[in-house]
């Protein structure tokens, strides 16, 4: 809400309004539940955020202490020196402290609050988090980003740098649930997949793929999941022959992506609206846009019937499929 004077107006505050807390996602939440109640029940309120988490939102140093009649710290432990501050601050005013954890009842940062409502730790049995009857939200697109920092064998023609650069820019400002996957698999690391399985399980669960690698593109067609592909060798390699191969269509170039990853609008540059057969003309950022649009509309029949085109009787021909004859001709010649 915006900052607005009333004697009887609301602070409300937490590790996420904190110049050195943190504002987690359960945090976040439990703002959410007390907002709805605030909301409910017609009181006028203000929420305090750290300039580090929310550069353009309401800061401490915006705030007027006596513009405020009540104090409420939201979630999280209460202990340290800056819950401390905050009661010598606002000591005029009436200070609660609500779904939080008390790790030390008779520390100040506990003590100085007028009531303490805890979800665990103040002698009473723990209560439910804030978080979990926080307000429905909407939800995301989950996108799996499998990027590539290697392919040193272009040599000059590389543009990995600039293509990462620019996606994961694009990417921050999408409002999506992002994965950073890996296709290398290592049985002895946890953070990455051990076998293939394992690595298809998650593509197969996610709405999209956005990735700059040849196997991204193939292992997400294979699992029915769309992707949005960038080829980072100037001039197009490995990742465009293999669009082309798959008949997939969601391909930028990486001159578009390193020249301008900000975003824009229009249509898929496809057959059917016209542009080039595969990724489309414009900036980078308007191609990035137009294929995420189509990858999370039509696109997801277009993925999941390559997929079902990869495995079925008549697929289409591979390399393998002349292995055999290869072998009978080369033992023919030893």
């Amino acid at each position: 809400m915006s900052m607005a004077h009333g004697r009887d107006r609301i602070l409300v505050t937490g590790w996420f309004s904190l110049l050195h807390g943190e504002a987690t996602a359960g945090d976040v939440l439990a703002l959410a539940r007390v907002e709805e109640v605030l909301r409910g029940a017609g009181l006028a309120y203000d929420v305090v955020w750290s300039p580090g988490f929310r550069a353009d939102g309401t800061h401490f140093a915006d705030v007027d202490p006596a513009a405020y009649s009540r104090l409420l710290f939201v979630c999280g432990p209460v202990h340290g020196p800056q819950v401390e501050e905050l009661h010598r601050r606002f000591a005029h005013c009436v200070r609660i402290a609500v779904g939080v954890s008390v790790v030390d009842p008779a520390s100040p940062a506990v003590t100085g609050f007028d009531r303490v409502l805890a979800r665990d730790g103040a002698g009473a049995g723990p209560g439910l988090d804030l978080a979990a009857r926080a307000p429905r939200l909407p939800g995301v697109p989950v996108v799996g980003v499998v990027l590539t920092h290697g392919q040193h064998e272009y040599g000059g023609r590389r543009r990995h740098a600039e293509v990462a650069a620019g996606l994961t820019r694009w990417l921050a400002g999408k409002d999506c649930a992002r994965l950073e996957l890996e296709t290398r698999l290592d049985a002895r690391d946890w953070r990455l997949c051990g076998t293939p399985a394992q690595l298809e399980s998650v593509l197969a669960r996610l709405d999209l793929v956005v990735t700059d690698r040849l196997h991204g593109l193939v292992l997400a067609l294979r699992s029915g999941t769309p992707a949005l592909v960038v080829d980072p060798v100037a001039g197009g390699a490995k990742v465009t022959a293999q669009a082309r191969a798959c008949g997939w269509p969601a391909l930028v170039a990486a001159e578009a992506v390193a020249r301008d990853p900000g975003p824009a609008g229009g249509e898929p540059g496809g057959r059917e609206s016209g542009g080039r057969e595969f990724g489309g003309g414009g900036s980078g950022g308007g191609e990035l846009e137009r294929w995420w649009r189509w990858c999370l509309g039509e696109g997801r029949d277009a993925a999941a019937r390559i997929g079902a085109g990869f495995r079925a009787a008549d697929a289409v021909a591979d390399a393998a499929d002349g292995l055999v004859a290869a072998l009978g001709a080369a033992r023919g010649t030893g």
